[in-house]
């Protein structure tokens, strides 16, 4: 490729993912009431078990929230700040010391973090049988090591800090079966492609995984969802952001960093984008042998303006490729939203990822109770 042609493709890439960034957008956050019905009793008779620190995790502070939807704060070596652990209990977990439980690490999404309570789905608050955990993923961490350590952003090893220390501080506090075939990974867009990329990595860990208008593909097929994580690194949406209100910009993804900082350069140029294609989960789709795999997407209203119209796209191609493996899945297109939820319309939204999980969560129970 010539200079001029490159400098069109990096230009023309750019500006793509700054036509993407607004739909990035976290959830709305909880209303004043709901968040005063997840603060602890004045009394602590509803107060969050203790928790040991441990893994190269140190605890910031209390615990906050309830018995059985807390939130913790950790610091550690590997990822830089203070990152936030949702966790989400059964109803009967302190009344059944004797009995272990299930475990389903679910992934948030670009701008989210395990703080909002939006993001304690209700299909998961009212699991009955298992423990879910929210871990932080950053703001564009991409659940990933990141190649460049040495940017404004700090240490940057994502998949390190989840898979090496918060997993074994849970099963260390917490009454866990730690086996395969009682541990679940899932997440919705950034985040479903962090599940995918974990459940691929080490399947020793996983024996259920999940994707919800995930970032699926990273392939040159799917430029733009290249793109999409490019603009988190550049930052180029933060320009959009207006005046403070108190509240965090969604399209601030914190300091600028390289497009190169994750996996290399996106750019196919003689195979310079090498880690991107070995990162990318439709090539590596073979790893989820005797995995079980959920993979669930609306069409954006068939709007290219709407990120869902390219995650359909993302999970096509998954299903295509699993299929041709023969690999069984369970896989859900529901469109514009017709009759998936009173609040979806197809659109990457935090309404129709709620109703994936209302779908989802009795499967994966149904799976962990049937594993031996």
């Amino acid at each position: 490729m010539t200079p001029a042609r490159l400098r069109r493709a990096r230009a023309a890439l750019a500006a793509l993912a700054a036509c993407l960034l607004p739909l990035a957008a976290p959830a709305a956050p909880a209303s004043a009431a709901s968040v005063r019905a997840q603060a602890a009793a004045p009394d602590g008779t509803d107060a969050p078990p203790p928790l040991a620190d441990g893994f190269g995790l140190t605890q910031v502070g209390a615990a906050t929230g309830t018995a059985t939807n807390f939130v913790v704060t950790v610091t550690t070596a590997q990822v830089a700040g203070p990152h936030t652990i949702r966790i989400l209990l059964p109803a009967d977990y302190a009344a059944r010391p004797d009995k272990r439980y299930p475990v389903l690490y679910f992934l948030h999404g670009a701008s989210d973090n395990p703080s909002d309570p939006a993001l304690a789905y209700p299909a998961l608050t009212a699991a009955q049988s298992m423990i879910t955990v929210i871990p932080d993923g950053g703001l564009r961490g991409w659940y990933a090591d990141w190649l460049d350590q040495n940017t404004a952003a700090g240490a940057q090893n994502w998949e390190t800090f989840h898979l090496g220390q918060v997993l074994p501080f849970i099963d260390a506090n917490l009454r866990t079966r730690t086996d395969r075939a009682h541990r679940a990974v899932g997440g919705l867009s950034m985040g479903g492609f962090g599940a995918l990329h974990y459940a691929q990595d080490r399947p020793d860990l996983f024996g259920q995984v999940l994707t919800m208008s995930g970032a699926n593909d990273l392939s040159t097929d799917e430029m733009i969802i290249r793109g999409a994580v490019v603009a988190t690194l550049t930052n180029v949406g933060a320009v959009l952001c207006g005046p403070s209100d108190g509240h965090p910009c969604g399209l601030d993804f914190g300091p600028t960093v390289s497009s190169d900082a994750i996996f290399g350069t996106p750019y196919p140029i003689f195979n310079a984008d090498w880690r991107w294609n070995a990162a990318d989960p439709v090539a590596h789709a073979d790893r989820l042998a005797h995995t079980g795999i959920a993979v669930y997407t609306g069409n954006g209203n068939n709007n290219a303006s709407d990120m869902e119209f390219w995650a359909e796209g993302t999970a096509k191609r998954l299903k295509q490729r699993l299929d041709a493996l023969g690999l069984p899945n369970h896989y859900v297109d529901y469109g514009d939203g017709t009759g998936w939820g009173a609040d979806c319309h197809g659109g990457h939204t935090a309404g129709c990822w709620a109703q994936d999980l209302v779908d989802y969560v009795p499967r994966l129970e149904a799976a962990f109770a049937a594993a031996p």
